[in-house]
Order: structure tokens, then sequence, then C-alpha cells
């Protein structure tokens, strides 16, 4: 059920995959993050230079470092590079993000649903300088933790709209089987 994670009881890759985190940089950036399977990740961005920007099906690469640590790490199309360790016991996240000089000096060629505009991306890649990358070393703290499952394509599904992680961590955007409300069938 959403919101009643024992964040203690994920240690092993089973354990995690399947979750949704809300998390917060102490920059201030405010992202959404779901492990859809052992392969791919789901996501939006809810503050920060790319807000506004939000991605499903990300291939990735998944690793567990120890009991209750995880590493998740992935090249976008726009050539941005993601490395991010879990912690949920500890309630943090240590990340990395590479971006591209070009999303860098034009973060809102990349404001939009992603999968939708892979052209737009691989264009401006060629486009644009990838070099030097900005690189955003930061911690996060973990507001929100869900079980949505495997393979939830209601996780991560529209538009992130200001207010929408309250949302979220108020119950008010899913029902008790993880689907989104505006999506439930009578």
């Amino acid at each position: 059920m959403q919101g009643k994670v024992n964040a203690n009881e994920i240690k092993e890759l089973k354990d995690f995959i399947g979750k949704h985190f809300i998390y917060t940089y102490d920059n201030g950036w405010e992202y959404e993050w779901y492990c859809k399977n052992d392969h791919t990740c789901c996501y939006r961005i809810h503050g920060g230079m790319v807000k506004g920007r939000w991605v499903t099906d990300q291939e990735i690469n998944l690793f567990k470092i120890a009991d209750g640590i995880f590493k998740i790490t992935w090249t976008e199309p726009t050539g941005t590079d993601v490395a991010l360790d879990f912690m949920p016991a500890q309630g943090k996240i240590n990340g990395v993000i590479f971006f591209p000089k070009w999303v860098h000096e034009h973060p809102e060629i990349t404001v939009c649903y992603q999968n939708k505009h892979l052209d737009r991306m691989y264009e401006a890649r060629e486009k644009y300088e990838t070099y030097p990358k900005y690189l955003v070393p930061e911690f996060a703290t973990i507001t929100y933790i869900g079980d949505a499952g495997a393979d939830n394509d209601d996780v991560i599904n529209e538009t992130p709209y200001d207010g929408m992680t309250d949302d979220i961590r108020n119950g008010k955007f899913y029902d008790e089987n993880y689907h989104h409300v505006s999506r439930r069938q009578a």
C-alpha cells in the first residue's frame, strides 16, 4: 500500500524493485523516481533547472552495493549521465548528475515528456557542445517511499504540476492499489 513502506525492510533488489520515491536534493531540487523493474526506471522532475521534465522506461543499471544500499546509473538520450546511491533506511540518496554543456545552457529544450521528443534530444545533442560537463554532486533527503509494485504504468503517467508531490505524499494521487485516481475505472 502506498506510503506504508518500512524503509528498513528494503534490503535486497527484490525489495527495491517497484518502490516509488520522492526526494529533495540539498540544493532544493525535488525529484520523483520509480524503480519500474530490474532494468528500467521512470521519473519526474519537480524542481531545479529542468523542472517539468519527465521520462518513462529509461534503461538503467541497477546493483545492490550492500544490504539496503543500491546504485543506479544511466545515460539519457540528452547525453546526461546519472549515478544515484539509494539508502532508504537512512532516508538518503547520494547522486551525481553529469549534465552536458548544452543541457546546462539550454535546459528548456529538455523540459517535456522526453519519450515523445527523442528526435529533439538527439538533434540538440548533436547541435550544441557537450563539454565541459556541468556536475551536480548532491545528497538528497527521501520524503516519500511508496510500494507501487513492478511494471506499474500508473506511477509516472503525466506531466508534473505544482503541488503534485504533496498530493502524492498526502494520499490524493493514487488509490489503495497504487493506480492514478483520475484513471480509475468506475
